[in-house]
This record gives structure tokens, sequence and C-alpha cells, in this order.
């Protein structure tokens, strides 16, 4: 019995690392990438029109890459999870090989469509002719994502989710990094072209996803111990077709609610220059089009990078808890990752809402219009980062179509909103952040509600709502009036600074004070012991409390 205590432990240990280590990966990963966005949004001959070139390209780039390799992480962590569960790491070793196969073939077909398609889609799909350079540029990619999607689900599956979060920020640097060479030469060799220069900020995105595929084939090859172990239950053969259907049956619905998520955004790139252009010029439509997607998109997006590590943990977590039928691992395991996300976007949205303007002063001084349009966008990133959590779980559990129908139902009322209240000028671009809310709040009550059917979760009204709350209203009130008094002394881009790091802090004392964690789910957390002995010693625990 007590072998088996200590099991679970490291295995709830195990999983949580996972997390942080994802975590601590995405967080670095949106920080670096926000470099290049500086960058690009404040350099001479780039701004907002350039964002918008570079924008447009790759959501039609996103979109394809999706159809060819979205879905696949997780359904290869699933599906090799579930074996590994069994003890047939054999099984395991021969789904990832026939996996690479399969999807890199389909990667290369989504390489073709995008390079000989790039003109047609330029001109009359996006309308935007100066992005066919950029699709272009682009296009490579599709095929060396398709084969990384493969590798980082396999070693998901397997637990190591650090190889994947490794790999992720490599290939963030090389990004970062072959932007500004790749831009700069651009503008020495052929001056201030906009159009050029957005291509070679996108064909740094290839140059770098090459660069993590070697990466991860390279610690494939290097680590055997992992990847071709033999030992275990071997359960019978499956055939080569059989394999390949049930990675499609699990790829194809997880790949449509990202494929959702990616019409969600080629709806704006289709819709908001189209419908600003029904009362402005083209030139202005196209400004606020790269207000939209360059800079708004780019700050609602990075509460996500704190939170995605929960949705791609929990798919292998609870396949390997259902193999083992051991629900009630699974049932903690998503209760803390709603908890924690809950916790995450909370404060995100609030913080984006009060400091909309400053931060765009503070991060984009040539370019800083867009405040009132990102403070409606930054209503969304609360249910976003909920609807992100529970369809991973949904997955976990086995119902990949409901994150799918859910987005379905989002998206169409996306567009409704997008076609009909973009046209209107007094609401313009900003219809497009209506209908953003408007989809994640969708599907995000939809797969609540069935994620709450299928699962014993108890969600206590206080802990799950009131208390976030709380901790959010206090640390808004005290960090926005931090910050205007340091407007009277300071400029108001170290008051906004300094403000937002009072914020952070604040917010942890409010959470520790208003003890939203037990201590079962402090020793979740790594490090958790010395955590709960530091709380007990300031006296906000007490010793004996097992609650």
């Amino acid at each position: 019995m007590r072998k088996q205590r200590e099991k679970k432990q490291q295995v709830k240990e195990s999983f949580m690392q996972g997390v942080f280590a994802m975590m601590f990966s995405q967080v670095l990963i949106k920080l670096i990438g926000l470099i290049y966005k500086l960058y690009l949004t404040n350099r001479e001959g780039f701004g907002d029109e350039g964002n918008a070139i570079y924008s447009s390209g790759f959501y039609i780039y996103s979109l394809l890459l999706t159809l060819s390799s979205v879905g696949i992480p997780n359904a290869i962590s699933k599906l090799v999870s579930e074996r590994i569960a069994v003890g047939d790491n054999k099984g395991a070793n021969r789904i990832f090989k026939i996996a690479f196969a399969t999807f890199g073939l389909l990667g290369f077909i989504g390489t073709c469509i995008l390079f000989f398609g790039a003109h047609y889609i330029s001109n009359f799909i996006i309308q935007i002719p100066e992005a066919e350079l950029t699709l272009v540029a682009l296009s490579p990619s599709i095929f060396f994502v398709s084969l990384i999607c493969v590798i980082r689900g396999y070693f998901n599956g397997n637990g190591t989710l650090k190889v994947t979060a490794n790999s992720q920020t490599l290939e963030q640097i090389f990004k970062v990094v072959f932007t500004l060479l790749l831009v700069e030469l651009v503008a020495i060799v052929m001056g201030l072209n906009t159009r050029v220069m957005a291509a070679g900020a996108n064909l740094a995105t290839t140059v770098a996803t090459i660069g993590s595929f070697i990466y991860l084939f390279v610690f494939y090859k290097n680590n055997r111990t992992l990847n071709v172990n033999v030992t275990g239950v071997i359960t019978k053969k499956e055939s080569i077709v059989k394999v390949v259907k049930n990675i499609l049956q699990v790829s194809i619905p997880i790949s449509l609610s990202a494929i959702l998520s990616s019409i969600s955004k080629n709806i704006d790139s289709t819709t908001v220059v189209r419908g600003l252009k029904t009362f402005m010029d083209e030139g202005a439509a196209k400004i606020q089009y790269g207000i939209l997607s360059g800079k708004v998109d780019t700050l609602t997006s990075l509460p996500l990078s704190f939170n995605i590590a929960f949705a791609t943990a929990l798919v292998p977590a609870l396949s390997y808890a259902r193999a083992k039928k051991d629900m009630a691992t699974a049932n903690k395991r998503v209760s803390f990752s709603i908890l924690v996300t809950i916790l995450i976007g909370l404060p995100c949205t609030a913080g984006m809402f009060l400091f909309a303007e400053p931060i765009l002063k503070l991060l984009f001084p040539a370019q800083s219009a867009g405040a009132f349009l990102l403070q409606i966008s930054s209503l969304a990133i609360i249910f976003t980062v909920l609807a992100q959590t529970i369809n991973g779980a949904l997955q976990g559990i086995g119902k990949v179509m409901i994150p799918a129908t859910a987005f379905t139902v989002g998206v169409i009322v996306k567009f409704i909103i997008n076609i009909t209240l973009i046209p209107i000028p007094q609401i313009g671009v900003n219809g497009a952040a209506i209908g953003t809310i408007a989809c994640n709040v969708i599907a995000c009550f939809i797969g609540f509600m069935v994620l709450k059917k299928n699962m014993d979760i108890k969600f206590k009204f206080s802990k799950y709502i009131i208390k976030p709350i709380v901790a959010t209203f206090i640390m808004s009130v005290c960090s926005y009036a931090v910050y205007i008094v340091l407007l009277k002394m300071i400029s108001l881009r170290i008051a906004a600074v300094i403000a937002m790091g009072s914020a952070v802090a604040i917010y942890a004392i409010a959470i520790i004070n208003l003890k939203i964690f037990t201590k079962e789910e402090i020793f979740m957390i790594p490090y958790g012991q010395k955590i709960y002995k530091t709380l007990v010693k300031l006296g906000v625990y007490k010793k004996e409390q097992t609650v």
C-alpha cells in the first residue's frame, strides 16, 4: 500500500513538473517572440501596414498547417500514452514510425498547395496581393512542422514534455534571430520595401522550423533507450492501415477544433479589410487590420502561453489514467488545471483592460494606436484560456469531437457578428473583437457542460469563482492606484512597469491569504512541500490543516 502511494505521488509530481517545464518554456517563447513583434511594428518601413501583410499570409499558412499537422501531437501523445500504460512500448514506437511517414507526406502536400497557390490566395481570397511572397516564403515550413509535431507528440506521450519545451524555445530563438537578420538584410539591399520585408520576416519562420526539426530528430536518434524500448507487454500487431486509421480517428477531431480556431483568425483576415473598405480607403483599412492582428492579437494571446501547458499535459495524462482505470487521479488533475487556468485568466483579463493604453505606449512607442480595441479584446482572454484547458481534458477522456462542435458554433456566430458589425462606421474593427468574445464564450460554455457531465469534478463556487474574483479585484484596485500616483512623479513607461510588477506581487499575496489552494494542491506544485512549510511558518496555513 505504501509503495502504491509513493508511486501515485511520483506520477503526480511528474505531471506537474512537466506542466511547469512547458509553462516556463511557453512564457519564455512568448517573451522572446514579443521581441521581434516589437521590432517589426516599430521598424521604419514596416509598422502596422507590414503587420497586415505579414499576419494575413501567416494566418493562411496556419490554416494549411492545421489541416496537415496540428492535431498530431495530442493524437500521437494520447495513443502512445495508452500503449505505454499497458506496457506495450514496441507498439508505441510503431505508432510513431507510421505517423512520421504518413504526416510527412501530408505536410509535403500542404507545402505544394501553399507554394503553387500563393498567387490565387493572396489576390482573390484575402485580397492583399502583397502577401504572395510571404506565402511562398512560408510554404516549406508546413512539411517540417508536420514531422516536428509527430516527434513532439511521441515524447509527450512518453511523459517527457521537456523535449517539446526545449525544441519550441530553440525554434523561437531561431525565429527572432533570423527575423532581425533577414529584415535588416532586405532593408539594406532593397530599401524600405514593406512587401519584401514582410516576406523576409516570414522566411525566418521557415528557417526556424528547419532548425527545430534537426534538433528533435537528432535527439530522437541519440536517445534509443526512450524510443526503442521493446520490453513489457506486446499486444497484437496491427496493420499499417489500422494504425493510420486509429491516428486519424483521434487527430481529425482534434485538428477540427484547431482548424476552427485558425478559421476564426482567418475570418478576421477576410472580413476586416472588406468591411472597413465600405467607409474608409483601403490603406486605412489595412492599418486597422494591422493593429488588430499585429498588436492586439499578439498581446491577448500571451496568457495562452501560461496556460497551454495544462492543455498539452492533460491529454496524455488523462489517457494514461483512463487506461489504468484511475479516474480519481484524472478528476483531481482536471479540477486543479481548471482552477489554475481561472487564476491565470482573470488577472490577465483585468490587467490588459486596465493598462491597455500604457502597455501599447510602452511596447509600441512608434505605433501605439489601438487601446480601445485591446480593452474589448482582453475580455475574451478568460474564456479563451478556459476553453483551452477544457478542450485538453475532453480530448484526454476521449470526447474529441466536442471541442470541434463547440468551436463550430462559436465560429459561425463570430462570422455573423463580423460581417454585421464591422461595416458600421461607429463600430468598425471593434466588431471583430466582439465576435471573438462571443466565439470563445460559446466554445467555453459548451465544453464545460459536457466535461461536467462526463467527469466527477466538484466545483465549489467560492473557491473557483468568488475568491479568484476577489483576488483580481484587490490586484486591480491597488495596482491602478500605484499607477495613478506614480504617473504624477515619473514617466508613463516606468510607472506602467512598476504598477504591473506590483500587480503580480499583490495578486500572489491575495491568493495566499484567501487560501485558494488546499494543502494537497500546494503539494502538487514543484517544491510544494517547501512552499507549504514556509506558509505554515508565516501563519497563513495551520500546521495540521488537511482540507
